[in-house]
């Protein structure tokens, strides 16, 4: 045991001189320069994570885009509803002053109803308090911004915080572009994420780059400024601030504010020629107002080469168009083609068109109307509006963009009013004196009294050509009755009276026409109506026989 013990000591000092040895030489090795590249060298060759932008890369492709756009190298940039989101900006910290815009979120309460009601009292005073907050940016604590980065919210069309994103973005591009120096400078918006952002504020035309999930926008300032003047849904009348101030208004409706825009009246007649006479009062009726726009018709190969020359003799410049089917449509139906009316965004040749519908007429001067930007027009019912008048602005690409969202929007009544609904769900209230609907009245006791205040009148039911002149033939038809009025169906006529002799024969009755008139009286003094109008003596002279056609 001594003896074993005595050996132990010098093997136990030397072991610790070895592993001090070993433990010296090894802090020397990884401490050394050398070593410490070799290090680095075997850990960039292995393979690292992915970076949404690489770090050797570091300016993503749009913003690689608008350096090369503008010749710049740097840009402040402002950034709107990207925090929290994985939308990646941190690289771009060295190459541009990041901003983070701030603004107050909507009251999640305010609903698409409340900012686009199915009634407001237009004889009151517009005040901006009729309409819920839409909370903005201090747009002065934002200035001297070069660009805007916003991600759009992926929400359904009548999602208010989606309208807030797109309305503050607007506030800033104009604010930047116009508000903080004497004259206009270009400002540029880049949208990304998977959701595009609103077609009725950023139109497709300024759109000049697109990659994955990012769009960049050049606005048309004036065009956008004009947008953020309006008020901010249907809650309040859009033309107090026309009213209020023309000029200004006015100077802001297009690009070139010394150039005189390029205006038109527009309706289309398609697959029949069942509203040939209405066109025809229609454009009589506009002319009787003074208008000094141009009148242009868009007609399918359904109309006859007669109803053409009349249709020019009353005044329409016709183009020739191909029809357009709605493809959500059943065959045969009475909806089946009215996705045609689309066609009036590609009369590039003008910068903005009112629509109108050939069952409308006329009772003054709709030129000044002309100012209000798309889409603007009467309320229908619910928070929609009527799409039998209103205005638009020509464009192919936007003509293009309807056409691919037919095919997957369906219209809530099957037609285009529906459709267009759906796509320029952010509208502006025209009063409903430009588009007095037939069964304007709710009120029982004022029900069929003429407003004399009215601009246009949509004969909705019944049209007046398809009864005869001593009346309006809807009192005798159980579910037209919403429409009859006597002092209207006479103002119809006295259009009728003013045209041209060789115009009033497309306002004949047919024989079939008649018969149906005949028969509708029957059932209404069978069924005793107690208006009386099935009583009276008819003495229309349009009346025509078989040998007459």
């Amino acid at each position: 045991m001594g003896s074993k013990s005595s050996h132990s000591k010098p093997k136990l000092f030397t072991l610790s001189i070895i592993s001090f040895f070993i433990v010296f030489v090894y802090l020397s090795i990884s401490h050394s320069p050398k070593r410490h590249e070799t290090i680095i060298h075997t850990l960039h060759n292995q393979k690292q994570p992915t970076e949404i932008f690489p770090r050797h890369v570091t300016r993503p492709s749009w913003y690689k885009y608008l350096q090369n756009e503008t010749k710049n190298t740097k840009f402040k940039i402002g950034l709107v509803n990207v925090h929290g989101t994985n939308v990646e900006v941190k690289d771009l910290h060295d190459e541009a002053e990041l901003v983070n815009v701030h603004f107050r979120r909507v009251n999640q309460s305010v609903t698409w109803k409340d900012l686009f009601p199915e009634w407001i009292d237009e004889n009151v005073p517009q005040k901006s308090s009729q309409c819920p907050e839409i909370p903005m940016p201090e747009l002065d604590e934002y200035a001297d911004l070069d660009v805007v980065l916003a991600r759009v919210p992926c929400a359904n069309a009548t999602n208010v915080f989606r309208l807030q994103v797109n309305l503050v973005v607007a506030n800033l591009l104009v604010k930047n572009g116009w508000g903080f120096r004497d004259i206009s400078r270009e400002m540029y918006v880049v949208f990304v994420g998977p959701c595009s952002p609103m077609l009725e504020i950023f139109r497709c035309d300024d759109q000049i780059w697109y990659e994955g999930n990012a769009w960049i926008y050049k606005p048309d300032l004036r065009r956008l400024k004009q947008k953020v003047l309006l008020p901010v849904g249907t809650c309040q009348l859009a033309s107090p601030f026309a009213e209020s101030g023309q000029e200004e208004w006015r100077k802001y409706t297009s690009s070139d504010s010394n150039k005189k825009p390029r205006e038109a009246y527009v309706t289309v007649l398609h697959s029949s020629e069942s509203y040939v006479c209405g066109a025809i009062a229609l454009a009589q009726s506009i002319i009787l107002s003074n208008s000094t726009k141009d009148l242009i018709l868009l007609v399918d190969n359904s109309i006859s080469h007669e109803s053409l020359n009349a249709l020019k003799l009353a005044g329409w410049k016709i183009k020739v168009i191909e029809r357009i089917r709605n493809p959500h449509a059943k065959r045969g139906t009475y909806n089946e083609w009215n996705y045609s009316k689309l066609r009036i965004w590609q009369l590039v040749e003008y910068d903005k068109l009112i629509f109108v519908d050939a069952d409308f007429l006329f009772f003054k001067n709709l030129d000044p109307f002309f100012m209000f930007p798309q889409l603007s027009a009467a309320g229908n019912c619910r928070h929609v509006f009527n799409s039998g008048i209103m205005i638009i602005e020509p464009s192919e690409c936007t003509f293009k963009t309807l056409m691919e969202k037919t095919l997957t929007i369906v219209s809530y009544n099957g037609g285009d009013q529906g459709f267009l609904n759906e796509v320029f769900s952010w509208w502006h209230r025209w009063p409903a004196k430009l588009n007095y609907l037939k069964n304007f009245q709710t009120d029982e006791r004022r029900k069929y009294e003429y407003p004399e205040d009215a601009y246009a009148m949509h004969y909705l039911g019944l049209k007046p050509w398809m009864c005869y002149k001593d009346y309006d033939c809807n009192w005798d038809v159980l579910e037209y009755r919403d429409f009859p009025n006597d002092r209207i169906h006479a103002k119809w006529w006295q259009v009728y009276d003013l045209m041209p002799k060789e115009l009033q024969k497309f306002c004949y009755l047919t024989p079939d026409m008649d018969t149906r008139i005949r028969l509708e009286r029957q059932e209404a003094k069978a069924a005793n109506f107690s208006d009386g109008h099935w009583k009276i003596q008819v003495k229309d002279p349009r009346r025509l026989s078989d040998s007459d056609i």
